[in-house]
């Protein structure tokens, strides 16, 4: 599933955002599902300033302290400059440059797959000869080729 390692500078993304917790998600009350419907609503991806349009992040940052802890999820995109998104009430997060872990998921129904990552992720990370950084992880989505009954998509998680 660790398909390889990566570098990346600074991202800025902007988007719609929410606090939860892992514990919170597992529930019956998950804020995630609503922050998708939000993002779906929002027409964010043709607002000016948006840089790839197609490429979707769901970033997990602000982190309380690790996996177990409260920490902040955006979706949204990557953009050239804070001031382009100032009259959109949207967030705006700065991901600090880090070295990634990258994980590929398996095709398969958008949830399903994302879900399974996840827990990989977490059991990899238990016994993992790498640390996490908690600085900024997310998903990637390009929607080019999206089916969300046959989708693959790509994990990035910060390492020291």
């Amino acid at each position: 599933m660790i398909t390889h390692t990566t570098h990346k500078q600074n991202l800025l993304l902007t988007g719609v955002a929410v606090r939860t917790t892992n514990e919170e998600e597992a529930g019956t009350n998950g804020r995630l599902p609503k922050l998708w419907e939000t993002y779906f609503q929002s027409n964010l991806p043709s607002l000016p300033g948006i840089r790839n349009p197609y490429y979707i992040y769901a970033l997990y940052t602000d982190y309380e302290s690790d996996a177990t802890g409260a920490y902040t999820t955006l979706i949204g995109h990557e953009i050239n400059d804070e001031r382009a998104q100032d009259d959109n009430n949207l967030e705006v997060v700065v991901i600090p440059e880090s070295k990634y872990l990258v994980f590929k998921t398996r095709k398969g129904p958008v949830y399903e797959v994302v879900a399974e990552a996840w827990q990989e992720i977490w059991d990899y990370f238990k016994e993992s000869p790498e640390d996490r950084t908690y600085t900024g992880d997310f998903e990637l989505y390009d929607t080019r080729n999206y089916d969300p009954v046959n989708t693959e998509i790509e994990i990035y998680i910060a390492i020291k």
